[in-house]
């Protein structure tokens, strides 16, 4: 791993946690509690992501061009990531399917409700 950790902003805090418990549940990833009131971890054990409402007061937006990928283990869990990511509220980003740059890649992306975009990649053979 390269990171400690990566955060996303929100303006509607409820709304992206329910997006990313439903989204990041599809993939094993845990729910892992509050930071503090307006920021919610998540990861496997040990918290990686946080989803959370910028502490400078400013709207949180979005990067053009930054993606943010989940390990998937699988490429069902790629296809429940996105199925659970657009009933939580989140929009098509890239359905379901091969990715061409890498062998084995399969990938699905989301805009999450304040528009961040992120995938789920599996490079499994199935």
């Amino acid at each position: 791993a390269i990171f400690t950790h990566v955060t996303l902003g929100t303006n509607d805090y409820d709304k992206a946690v329910a997006f990313y418990d439903a989204a990041l549940g599809a993939l094993g990833i845990d729910n892992l509690g509050n930071l503090h009131p307006t920021a919610m971890m998540y990861g496997k054990g040990s918290p990686e992501f946080v989803v959370l409402t910028p502490s400078d007061g400013n709207p949180a937006c979005h990067a053009n061009g930054g993606t943010i990928g989940f390990a998937a283990e699988n490429r069902a869990q790629v296809h429940k990531f996105h199925e659970a990511g657009l009933a939580a509220g989140g929009t098509d980003a890239g359905e379901p399917g091969p990715r061409s740059f890498a062998p084995n890649a399969y990938a699905s992306y989301l805009r999450d409700p304040d528009g961040n975009k992120i995938c789920a990649y599996s490079f499994s053979e199935e």
